[in-house]
């Protein structure tokens, strides 16, 4: 009977809990964002990028953004036996929440495509809006642009646009260290 008050005080934060959506939207699978962004009939061999300490301060200094993960998964793109580009897949943070897409680059470092893949934020989604996405089309390694210059900011979603361009700068200065020659 004493420890009752525990309960009820315990109620209104039981329903704040319960009435606080958690979002996330799953909008398609690697394999469905490969074959959007590169066609049906292109080959990926897996070819994950492993970042050591040096690796990613090499790739800080380059892109101007922080790496946090120690492995990057990329794929090397084959159209008729012959390279032809690399399909990368990245985390950024939104505002509270990771945002996970997938960058096609041609065998050059160019950008061909970004696709949103997870979005776990409850706003901000409209970074999927593919005027807004179009604008990396085309971006090559070697220059880190922002948010605000080359890209556009959509209001309400700042952060995600300003992460998202962040984390493609990431993956076109790991491009040009790490996958350039090879």
């Amino acid at each position: 009977m004493e420890h009752d008050w525990i309960k009820i005080a315990a109620l209104p934060l039981v329903g704040i809990a319960a009435a606080s959506p958690v979002f996330a939207a799953e909008y398609m699978t690697v394999e469905q964002a490969q074959k959007i962004m590169f066609g049906k009939s292109a080959h990926f061999e897996r070819a994950d990028l492993s970042l050591d300490g040096a690796v990613r301060n090499a790739i800080k200094v380059a892109s101007k953004v922080q790496v946090e993960r120690d492995v990057l998964p990329v794929w090397k793109v084959f159209r008729d036996g012959e390279p032809s580009g690399y399909f990368v897949v990245d985390e950024v943070i939104g505002k509270h929440q990771f945002i996970t897409y997938a960058i096609a680059l041609d065998k050059d470092g160019t950008v061909l495509q970004i696709e949103i893949l997870v979005y776990r934020e409850s706003y901000g989604y409209e970074i999927r809006n593919p005027a807004w996405r179009a604008q990396f089309k085309g971006r090559k390694p070697g220059k880190v642009f922002g948010l605000g210059d080359e890209i556009k900011n959509i209001s309400g979603a700042t952060l995600s646009c300003r992460h998202i361009t962040e984390g493609v700068n990431r993956v076109l200065a790991t491009y040009d260290l790490l996958l350039r020659d090879h």
